[in-house]
């Protein structure tokens, strides 16, 4: 047989990690096995031990590209909203929470869907997440005190880190929240996304 080429390699990594990481948002890591994510990916179970030494060694992989994922569009909006912080932070909200982030956790944020996973896997995938929300905070921190200044106010960096925390987390909480219910009550999770819309943009 042929000698796999190290291109070719990459690209089969990439198809796990893109099949893990659709799987582990909608299913949580320990809701779909090695076999089920190679197959989802086109290969074999075999061939999963090339790339990766153990599913949990996939899992932080998985957490990694997600929150670099994230906060890459997290920046496209920062980027399309130049001199207007305060509109990019609305437009955060206005994105995070809808309707098709709630019904599609497979291809949404991987901190809302990966939160539960983090807890329960240890120290390493806890690292992984940490980072991730490092970046969430530290951009939202920014946009928070862009905003104070663009509205003629000198922002306090400890009170723009608080709002910043405080906003992510509460755009992680009602996604979670309205995931919970969506199924039994759609108009309960309608409602938990738009009070949360309304409350966190600017009036």
């Amino acid at each position: 047989m042929p000698r796999i080429t190290q291109e070719q390699k990459k690209l089969n990594r990439e198809r796990i990690v893109g099949a893990a990481g659709e799987g582990f948002r909608l299913r949580g890591i320990d809701g779909i096995g090695i076999d089920e994510l190679m197959k989802a990916a086109g290969m074999t179970h075999g061939a999963f031990y090339n790339h990766f030494s153990s599913k949990e060694d996939l899992a932080l992989e998985v957490f990694a590209r997600g929150f670099t994922d994230s906060l890459a569009a997290l920046d496209t909006i920062r980027e399309s909203h130049p001199g207007a912080a305060r509109a990019a932070l609305d437009a955060v909200v206005e994105q995070y929470l809808t309707a098709e982030h709630r019904d599609h956790p497979e291809t949404g944020c991987a901190s809302a869907a990966l939160a539960a996973d983090a807890g329960r896997h240890g120290a390493a995938a806890q690292a992984q997440y940490q980072r991730g929300l490092a970046g969430y905070f530290d951009t939202i921190t920014e946009l928070v005190r862009e905003s104070a200044h663009e509205a003629g106010t000198e922002p306090d960096p400890a009170e723009s880190r608080e709002q910043a925390v405080a906003l992510f987390c509460q755009l992680v909480g009602a996604l979670v929240v309205s995931r919970a219910v969506a199924a039994a009550d759609p108009e309960l999770s309608e409602e938990v996304l738009a009070a949360n819309r309304s409350q966190l943009t600017a009036n």
